[in-house]
């Protein structure tokens, strides 16, 4: 992977080339951020890096023997550990057993979870987890001569699973055999033994912005730029949320939302019931998404009120429906006790409740609060 593909993350980027540049580049890095940011992408594009042949100043060159095979995950001195399942009673967890699998994973998700990853291979409800056997290879690998002469790279992808076996690598840790570089990439670095975390040096990475999601979203996956933009917006600064979401939204979510405020700033039953039967026939993540839509908009229009001069990052025409949404000047309290109603609408929702009639209690409560009144509920 080059680091052109890698979304996002100028300045890790940039911080670790500089490092490798003046010949600082530690020995054990600890690669952290949530999911869906793109630490393992990052970590493959520096070991990528590491092992091209003819690297340029910014980026490797992809096509020489050591891109390809990393690309691949296939170079020899490429080492990779991760959680895994024993394949069958009675023998141990081991990322060999699994390297085909995990080679063909990343291939298709690059930005993938450790769920995902563990539903690839079938764990059901199986926890992962990386052994004292592995640990012990691990430390056993890295003390051999590296195959072609150069450095050799462990990738550990999520440290959080070695549990208290991770001791068993402090001392590799502290002090590896030359040229030997071990990056870990990790999401919950609370869950990563602090005799660990304290032997490495941190590379933090930050939410995606909508823009870097939303390109990403149109030139990998060809993504509708308007659905790409939507998915960007709920997806919470993570690339693997946002392809979630980009999966379960099935059309435009405008076009819904002016449908139904219509009906309920105009008191139209009518408008709004059909709008209620059309939401219901969709699938529980496709309310879900509108709504946590719903609720972006609420609150750029929010700002606009408040903020003089404000000017969401949004595509022209939702900019212009939450810039109508804030000439009506409603108090900060409406927008507030909205926002709480449609929290408690996708609880519901996500509990299998009866969707239509939590969408009709909603639009009822939402033109109350409008009016400044509250819907009353009597038993």
């Amino acid at each position: 992977m080059h680091f052109s593909e890698v979304t996002g993350q100028a300045l890790a980027k940039q911080g670790l080339l500089n490092l490798w540049h003046s010949g600082k580049l530690p020995h054990a890095l600890m690669i952290t951020g949530k999911e869906g940011t793109g630490g393992l992408a990052l970590a493959l594009a520096l070991t990528q890096y590491i092992f091209c042949e003819q690297k340029g100043d910014q980026d490797s060159c992809g096509h020489c023997a050591g891109c390809t095979k990393v690309q691949k995950l296939a170079h020899p001195d490429l080492h990779i550990s991760f959680p895994s399942i024993p394949p069958k009673p009675g023998v141990k967890a081991s990322s060999k057993v699994y390297m085909g699998e995990f080679r063909e994973f990343v291939q298709q998700s690059p930005y993938g979870s450790t769920f995902d990853w563990l539903q690839f291979i079938n764990a059901e409800n199986k926890q992962g987890n990386i052994t004292a056997e592995e640990c012990r290879d691990i430390i056993e690998t890295l003390n051999m001569t590296a195959f072609e002469g150069g450095y050799k790279v462990q990738l550990i992808w999520r440290p959080e699973y070695l549990g208290k076996e991770g001791n068993i690598l402090l001392k590799l840790i502290e002090e590896p055999p030359q040229q030997t570089l071990i990056f870990m990439i990790a999401e919950e670095t609370e869950d990563v033994l602090n005799t660990i975390l304290s032997r490495t040096q941190q590379v933090n990475l930050l939410p995606l912005t909508v823009a870097e999601i939303t390109d990403a979203l149109v030139t990998r996956n060809q993504a509708d730029p308007r659905r790409a933009a939507q998915a960007a917006q709920l997806a919470e600064g993570s690339y693997s949320n946002a392809l979630q979401l980009l999966n379960y939204t099935g059309s435009d979510l405008l076009l819904p939302l002016r449908e139904w405020f219509n009906g309920v700033f105009t008191h139209n039953g009518i408008t709004v019931n059909k709008w209620v039967e059309d939401m219901g026939k969709t699938g529980r993540e496709q309310q879900k998404n509108f709504l946590l839509f719903t609720q972006q908009l609420l609150g750029h229009a929010l700002r606009m009120t408040l903020i003089p001069g404000y000017v969401p990052s949004l595509p022209e025409d939702e900019a212009a429906f939450a810039g109508k949404l804030a000439q009506r000047n409603f108090a900060p309290e409406i927008y507030e006790k909205i926002d709480e109603a449609i929290n408690k609408t996708i609880y519901h929702i996500e509990r299998n409740a009866h969707s239509r009639t939590q969408l009709l209690y909603l639009s009822l409560q939402v033109q109350y609060l409008i009016q400044g009144q509250e819907l009353k509920v009597f038993a």
